[in-house]
């Protein structure tokens, strides 16, 4: 009996002490060297001095314009389409369903190549709109720098997150609420307004918080279009000088603080607590089946979002399959080939890149679900005290931009035991003249996407019975074989849907992988994609073959997950 109760507590200490290292330590380096004195001591002057340079005060500036039009932007795409799915019935809804996640499947970085030659003055809309007579030269969408071009993909990638959690608040609303002011003759605005918005508004707010934060620190898409004054890229440009100087620490901190202060002032501005409905279940029964014009109508505004979504998509396509400057002030490419495809997969920078992407999401995600399993375990079969914390520690992650981690993580290589002349020095290097961060890699991206599975872990384990796992110790068998014999096997599809998350999103991971990886024989895909687009020639056609690899790959996990969990996939985008 003894034995039993100690290994939960075992279990948690370790697990607390994980997150002690691989989380919240490469987080304290970056704040606390951000205000530490050239001395030794804390001091504001290098804080100070991000707000008081022009560049990083405009580069914070616009890293915060890009957040909020982009968040603005996603509720406004999002949760017109999460009513009609959740209250209507309509003409091909199930694939439209399907259909409005596609642009998850395309990080917006790589979309960025497709959408210059879109977008671009000599690009394919410039094309169409001379040929129709309406403009006698071309206009730059993208305009200087590309602000409005990094918000239209970002939102374009990010709104089916906040659609999804929509989803998952509007099943949760009782039917009878919206009826009753229905009957009392409001209009469906002030329903909308009133009653629906108030009732679902922790959902929003959750799907807000990861739009907001992700948009905020976005380090691919601003380099792609070569966007410098934005605090993610000069914190990718200080890197150089980060044993050096302060100031990228200061700045990384600035970055993290601001993220964080948004947030709360966020929850206790309009994050607020979920109400209780009585009647949430009835809610599938009430979806009303819409006419022909209705129905439509919603198809319609489904299939204009999902176009313009997977715009870039097609256009990254179509960048691959064209010949080397067949695409020019024209509507489509002039000659087409599939060499760029055989290059993807044969050049020596591609494929070592694919290889070292799959060993690293391999290992992340068996780190991940034997880490999510014991989380999800202790959360929701044990008592003990610290589960609270526990939990809110797997999900942290997703609060954190990416990019601070991964400052966080070269800082660790730089401070005892790890840096130099300490006793572990050379076990893990970034910025050193033999790097060696595969480790840290394998870290950053199972410390990344843990979230995902911890979350399909707890719902699998609250969707199974915990008398089962009594009866099997009651006849005999050890925790440990209950757990292996019986609640795994019914719990596997979670397991599975949150591994898949995992895997893909690990495969296509931009800030570590961008940060971590300085050597050519460690760059994971996604820092290949970014090396091969800014080589001259056939460079931008070789990243694009890449990127529909890399489609394809997460369209088909995506699809696997989305089988697999279902409704509860917005669950997982929370924090």
């Amino acid at each position: 009996m003894r034995r039993s109760r100690l290994v939960p507590w075992l279990l948690m200490i370790g697990l607390l002490t994980g997150f002690g290292i691989f989380l919240i330590w490469p987080i304290w380096l970056v704040v606390a060297t951000g205000f530490e004195g050239i001395d030794g001591g804390v001091t504001l002057y290098h804080v100070a001095e991000v707000f008081r340079d022009p560049v990083t005060l405009r580069g914070l500036f616009n890293a915060l314009a890009i957040a909020v039009c982009t968040t603005i932007a996603c509720l406004l795409i999002g949760i017109p389409l999460a009513i009609c799915s959740v209250r209507y019935e309509f003409r091909g809804k199930g694939l439209l369903n399907a259909l409005v996640l596609v642009p998850l499947i395309l990080p917006p970085f790589v979309g960025a190549i497709g959408l210059q030659n879109l977008l671009g003055k000599s690009g394919a809309i410039n094309a169409l709109l001379i040929d129709l007579g309406l403009i006698t030269e071309g206009v730059d969408f993208i305009g200087a720098g590309g602000f409005w071009a990094i918000v239209f993909i970002e939102a374009l990638h990010l709104y089916p997150i906040l659609y999804l959690n929509a989803v998952a608040a509007l099943a949760n609303l009782d039917p009878a609420l919206d009826e009753a002011a229905e009957n009392l003759g409001a209009t469906p605005w002030q329903r909308l307004r009133q009653i629906i918005l108030p009732l679902i508004r922790p959902g929003l707010f959750a799907g807000a918080t990861i739009v907001f934060i992700w948009s905020f620190t976005e380090l691919g898409t601003p380099l792609m279009f070569d966007y410098q004054e934005v605090t993610p890229v000069q914190i990718f440009n200080g890197l150089k000088e980060i044993a050096d100087s302060r100031q990228p620490y200061a700045l990384t901190a600035v970055l993290l603080l601001v993220a964080v202060g948004i947030y709360v002032l966020g929850k206790f501005a309009f994050g607020g607590r979920a109400y209780t409905m009585y009647a949430k279940a009835s809610i599938q029964s009430t979806a009303k089946r819409l006419g022909g014009f209705g129905s439509t109508l919603v198809f319609l505004l489904f299939a204009f979002v999902i176009f313009l979504a997977i715009l870039p998509h097609i256009s990254v396509v179509l960048t691959s399959l064209s010949v080397e400057g067949s695409w020019y002030r024209s509507v489509f490419p002039q000659e087409f080939t599939f060499g760029h495809y055989e290059q993807a997969l044969g050049h020596p920078l591609a494929i070592g890149s694919i290889r070292n992407s799959l060993l690293y999401s391999v290992l992340a995600v068996s780190v991940d679900i034997l880490v999510g399993i014991c989380i999800g375990y202790l959360i929701v079969r044990t008592k003990i005290r610290g589960r609270g914390l526990l939990d809110a520690l797997s999900m942290l992650p997703l609060a954190v931009p990416g990019l601070v981690m991964a400052f966080g993580y070269v800082a660790m290589t730089l401070t005892w035991p790890l840096g130099k002349g300490d006793p572990l020095e050379g076990l893990v290097d970034v910025v050193g003249a033999d790097p060696n961060p595969m480790m840290l890699l394998v870290i950053a991206y199972a410390v990344r996407r843990l979230p995902y599975v911890v979350r399909s872990t707890v719902a699998g384990l609250e969707q199974t019975s915990g008398e089962l796992e009594e009866a099997a110790l009651n006849l005999g068998a050890g925790r440990i074989r209950a757990i292996r014999t019986i609640i795994l096997p019914l719990i596997v599809a979670n397991l599975l849907a949150g591994a898949l998350l995992a895997f893909s999103f690990a495969m296509l991971e931009v800030s570590d992988s961008l940060i971590l990886a300085q050597r050519e024989g460690d760059y994971p895909i996604t820092k290949a994609i970014y090396v091969l687009f800014e080589r001259l020639g056939d460079g931008p056609y070789i990243a694009s073959a890449m990127g529909v690899w890399a489609m394809a790959l997460l369209g088909v996990t995506l699809v696997g997950a989305s089988v697999l969990i279902g409704k509860k996939m917005g669950a997982i985008f929370r924090v």
